[in-house]
């Protein structure tokens, strides 16, 4: 019968149950030292129905590692140390059964196949796993791993000597246990030794240099150094990085399940103590978990367009050093902001989730950042000068263009668009938006898009000058007080008028409608300009033809993209016109933000401008037109264009105009 003697050359085997106890005891405080710093946090709501949802992310994100295979040589190296230590100990769990509680399985083909084979080939793997690891970190040092935002001198840089006490620790664990085993199969002559290929190997070396009794003895050594080890590293655990082994895991179980436009809260501001989050405890204890989740890893960092252009702030940095004051609040609640992070790191943030994204634990770095926005914003009065003129025209026009010239009604006077009021029924109300009904440019998007859903044959409506901005930029910018009036007052004029169905160009004032206002009881069916228009031609009530079809690349809105899952609908309308698309090096979920966002429309930027690295990527691609469905993109982009095209001629469109080119008389005929 195939099998092994489990303690075999070991004496005093109750020294290690001994030695058990305080290393358990010292984990377990390590924990709870943790626990009871996030249980300061705020409550945070959790419907414990969805155990089956969040039980299948663990096992994709988890266990199956789907975020982190993204990237093929983090993800396998780190996923081939995860589950060789997962399989090593499973095994041990079976020496455990074996042996402590008599239940024989460590026998016959199972022994075989998994106590030997299996966990020799996943120890290897997880060897191969931690070389990898160091190879990159010490070797090939990308800039993500590493500190690249003079932000403060946070946790991450306190113990720069951790990484590689960590990396190291587990690579002797793993190699003295294949070295025991190596000295285990040669002193033995075990018959199944063949069945460890790696401890064979080894086996085989040993053979040839010493004899049995000195094999003995320095198996015996290995056995208690190896034991030793592996007690000090689990022991060690709670109080490093590999925290993370854990709160991970919880984090992924315990991460929002509404869709990304709905996950920033609204305030009790009647009954708040503080508005905003100031110190640590303001928090919800979800917040504080996130911040032991983190893995360092700087793929949030990675995708940062406020950190790729220069700003002063690392989403990477800002969690840690968040982390920092998390574990200072052991001792006294200290102010966040300007002790632990800098005023212009909070302002520096576009809002654009692509830190979300990239973040394989799911941790909420954007909703952190506008919390402490509110602090600032409502309890401070602390605003860049900008931001608060565009706070100040919210309040008293109901628009963030402070400096405009223009009505809401300019853009359609000789379109005889009706008002809602007008008509007895609409196939759903025109939500023009700020930036299309106040920006001259945005101005021909929003008549362009007029004409194609008359070339269709819909009937809408709009609210003319009784139209509100939605809040978007209140809520971002951080005053959540004026964001609540702009959306009661919006639901109040939508509630009058029986609006049902919406239609907007905007992805903002989109995941506003769709996403935001049913906080507050305004439910409506709400489409993107992008989603009707595939939909029509789709269908086959708009027919585009196009002679000339310039090569286009398109511009994926974070906002619609990342926020709403929104990309295919509007490549659709652009190869509906007969374009060739050309994909820029990021799009889609890897998009690169256009700048706007997060109030940053209304704000002179620090270092690089946002618009100009994101053009360059456009126009890299070497396509004629640029392609956007964003009033915001669209601003943007050409100004970005301007700047970077030295001398050719690309032209910056929206979807709609491509679609109504490709409609009219020299083009095609639509249906």
């Amino acid at each position: 019968m195939p099998t092994r003697e489990v303690y075999w050359n070991i004496h005093h085997v109750w020294a290690m149950y001994a030695l058990l106890v305080p290393t358990l005891l010292i984990f377990g405080y390590g924990i709870y030292r943790r626990y009871r710093l996030w249980r300061r946090g705020r409550p945070y709501p959790l419907r414990w129905g969805e155990v089956f949802l969040r039980t299948k992310v663990v096992v994709l994100e988890v266990l199956a590692h789907r975020r982190m295979l993204r990237e093929a040589y983090s993800g396998f190296s780190h996923f081939v140390l995860f589950a060789g230590f997962l399989i090593l100990f499973v095994g041990t769990l079976v020496v455990m059964i074996h042996e402590d509680f008599k239940v024989r399985i460590m026998q016959g083909a199972f022994y075989l196949y998994f106590q030997s084979l299996a966990l020799d080939v996943f120890g290897a793997l997880a060897t191969l796993g931690v070389v990898m690891l160091a190879a990159k970190r010490y070797l090939v040092r990308p800039a993500r791993l590493h500190a690249n935002v003079p932000e403060r001198a946070g946790a991450m840089r306190q113990r720069p000597w951790e990484d590689a006490g960590l990396l190291a620790l587990i690579f002797i664990i793993l190699v003295t246990g294949f070295l025991v085993e190596g000295l285990r199969i040669a002193a033995t002559d075990d018959p199944w030794g063949r069945w460890s290929p790696v401890g064979w190997f080894l086996a085989q070396l040993f053979e040839a240099q010493w004899d049995v009794k000195t094999m003995r003895s320095v198996h015996r050594f290995l056995w208690w150094f190896h034991l030793g080890l592996t007690f000090g590293l689990i022991a060690w655990l709670p109080y490093t990085k590999l925290l993370h082994i854990f709160t991970a895991a919880a984090n992924v179980f315990l991460r929002p399940l509404e869709p990304a436009g709905a996950r920033l809260k609204p305030l009790d501001v009647k009954a708040s103590e503080v508005l905003g989050v100031a110190r640590i405890g303001d928090f919800a204890w979800k917040d504080l978990l996130d911040l032991d989740a983190c893995t360092e890893c700087g793929r949030c960092q990675q995708e940062c367009p406020a950190t790729t252009t220069g700003k002063p702030l690392s989403p990477k940095t800002l969690i840690l050093d968040l982390r920092e004051a998390l574990s200072a609040s052991e001792k006294e609640s200290i102010p966040l902001i300007g002790r632990f992070v800098r005023e212009e790191t909070l302002w520096s943030c576009t809002t654009c989730m692509a830190c979300m994204q990239a973040c394989p634990v799911f941790i909420e770095h954007v909703p952190k950042i506008v919390n402490l926005r509110r602090y600032l914003v409502m309890e401070e009065a602390r605003v860049p000068e900008l931001m608060a003129e565009a706070l100040r025209s919210l309040e008293d026009r109901g628009h963030p263009f402070r400096g405009t010239t223009f009505s809401r009604t300019e853009w359609y006077r000789d379109l005889a668009v009706p008002h809602i009021r007008e008509v007895d029924s609409v196939d759903f109300l025109l939500w023009v938006g700020c930036a299309s009904a106040l920006n001259e440019r945005n101005q021909r998007v929003a008549r362009a898009f007029v004409r194609v859903l008359r070339e269709a044959g819909l009937r809408f409506a709009i609210l003319g000058v009784e139209e509100r901005c939605t809040g978007d930029p209140a809520r971002r910018i951080g005053n959540e007080y004026l964001f609540e009036q702009l959306v009661r007052e919006n639901i109040q004029r939508l509630k009058r008028y029986g609006v049902r169905k919406i239609v907007t160009m905007c992805p903002h004032c989109f995941n506003c409608l769709a996403h935001e206002y049913p906080q507050f009881g305004g439910r409506y069916e709400v489409v993107h300009h992008s989603q009707l228009l595939a939909d029509l031609v789709r269908t086959g009530r708009l027919r585009p033809r196009c002679l000339s079809t310039p090569a286009v690349t398109y511009h994926d809105p974070c906002y619609l993209g990342r926020y709403n899952g929104l990309y295919d609908a509007p490549r659709e309308v652009v190869r509906a016109c007969g374009h060739k698309l050309r994909e820029m090096s990021r799009s889609r979920d890897h998009a690169f933000c256009c700048g706007a966002g997060g109030g940053l429309m209304w704000m002179e930027e620090l270092g690089q401008r946002v618009n100009h690295e994101r053009a360059t990527h456009a126009l890299a691609t070497q396509a004629e037109v640029i392609a956007v469905s964003c009033p915001f993109c669209l601003i943007m982009l050409e100004d970005g264009v301007k700047a970077k095209a030295e001398g050719r001629a690309v032209e910056v469109l929206d979807i709609a105009e491509l679609l109504e080119r490709a409609l009219d008389e020299r083009g095609g005929t639509a249906a």
